[in-house]
């Protein structure tokens, strides 16, 4: 994101924003909250914004106006159809894998929405949490014993990554290693959230590939898993909607789950408040856990709501087909809800998870919640000396406007003998 002293032009056809800001720049690997907090001075609750490649869009900021277009569906939906800017949107534009129309949950609404959500949530809600508890503690177990001997690792990929990877691959009926495996992560991590030189749509191509010959082998084989309870559904969802399906679980569970694991260490590790919490302190694991998604978010912006119509917001004509980015992040830091710049731990009013019929579908939260926990106390658990190797403030963010996750955690403890 630029400074808006330095807003450009808006491209043809863009509703007349002459100040729009674009979404873009290193500003966001270190305080997004301060960016926000400008933006929203400047702008007010909705700003107007440029996507890569100049398309307009406006990001909604506040919180009260984020919870208004999420829970009027009539006003702003899903469908991404409606967007009246696909004729300048390239077919390499990057961020085609979040807002081109696939036939998945995502995009449908009303009644066909419902059936595919529900779908999701009867799958979801046949995963035992206890036994998805203790299956995290092995593969944390596993995880952490390939690098106590050492006394030092780098949490982001050795740790807060793999471990979601493998519990959401697993309850999804695919095997927990492997070089498959590892590719489909790879690309969901691209096609969410790419780095200079990849191909994000090649990216999502490829999962679906993947996903494609999982569905068939469920098909022909059935478990115990996710993928063939919504092979099973009465419902009767063809094996492409369960392939798209499959896509938006498996990326909302893995990568944004990481990140709050990386986001929470951090918090844990560098905060004066929970720094005595190995030895019995004063705030909890779950206390932290809470205020990351507060502060640092692991999903900073959604793209997003179409406007089914002219309307208003937060002072703003919105057109019918413009494209409002949900500002999750921005949300959740609004002065409005928290005057004295002081978010409470134990207040779990927060937008992470989105609001209103297209939220994260029931239990998926509450798993996640499990993956993350499990996490972080298992890693406090078995390395209690554990702190960090560099100074807190050389720790970098990755320059994503969409997600909130650490460049690398690097640590260091007293090597475990195994």
């Amino acid at each position: 994101m630029t400074d808006p002293s330095s807003a450009q032009p808006a491209p043809p056809g863009c509703p007349a924003h002459t100040d729009a800001v674009r979404l873009a720049g290193l500003e966001y690997q270190q305080t997004p909250s301060q960016l926000y907090r400008a933006m929203r001075r400047e702008h007010g609750a909705v700003a107007p914004v440029l996507l890569d490649g100049d398309i307009p869009a406006w990001l909604v900021l506040g919180y009260s106006e984020v919870t208004y277009v999420t829970s009027h569906d009539e006003l702003f939906a899903r469908d991404s159809r409606r967007w009246n800017q696909w004729e300048n949107i390239p077919a390499d534009w990057p961020l085609l894998p979040y807002v081109g129309y696939q036939p998945s949950v995502l995009f449908t609404e009303g009644d066909e929405h419902r059936r595919r959500a529900g779908v999701i949530t009867q799958a979801l809600e046949g995963v035992d949490q206890f036994e998805l508890a203790r299956n995290c503690q092995l593969i944390a177990d596993r995880l952490i014993a390939d690098f106590a001997g050492s006394g030092q690792a780098e949490l982001m990929t050795g740790y807060a990554h793999a471990l979601p990877m493998r519990a959401v691959v697993q309850m999804c009926g695919m095997p927990t290693s492997g070089e498959d495996t590892q590719q489909l992560v790879e690309d969901l991590r691209i096609s969410l959230d790419a780095a200079e030189g990849d191909d994000p749509v090649a990216a999502y191509g490829r999962v679906g590939e993947r996903l494609r010959q999982l569905v068939k082998d469920k098909r022909e084989s059935p478990g115990p898993d996710v993928t063939s309870r919504m092979l099973l559904d009465p419902a009767g969802l063809t094996d492409e909607e369960i392939v798209q399906d499959l896509i938006s679980v498996i990326a909302a569970a893995q990568q944004p789950t990481a990140n709050w694991i990386c986001n929470t260490l951090r918090l844990l590790l560098t905060d004066e408040r929970f720094a005595v919490n190995v030895s019995g302190g004063r705030l909890s694991v779950g206390e932290a856990l809470n205020e990351a998604l507060w502060l640092d978010t692991p999903t900073q912006n959604f793209i997003g709501r179409w406007a089914v119509r002219d309307t208003q917001l937060g002072g703003r004509q919105i057109r019918a087909g413009d494209c409002l980015v949900l500002g999750l992040a921005a949300a959740n830091t609004d002065p409005q809800i928290w005057p004295e710049a002081h978010v409470g731990a134990e207040n779990a009013a927060h937008l992470s998870f989105s609001n209103g019929e297209h939220r994260c579908p029931y239990p998926a939260p509450l798993l996640a919640d499990v993956m993350a926990r499990t996490a972080v106390e298992t890693l406090l658990e078995r390395l209690p000396d554990l702190v960090l190797s560099v100074e807190p403030e050389t720790l970098t963010w990755r320059p994503s406007i969409w997600m909130r996750g650490l460049t690398a955690l690097p640590v260091q403890f007293t090597p475990v003998v195994q």
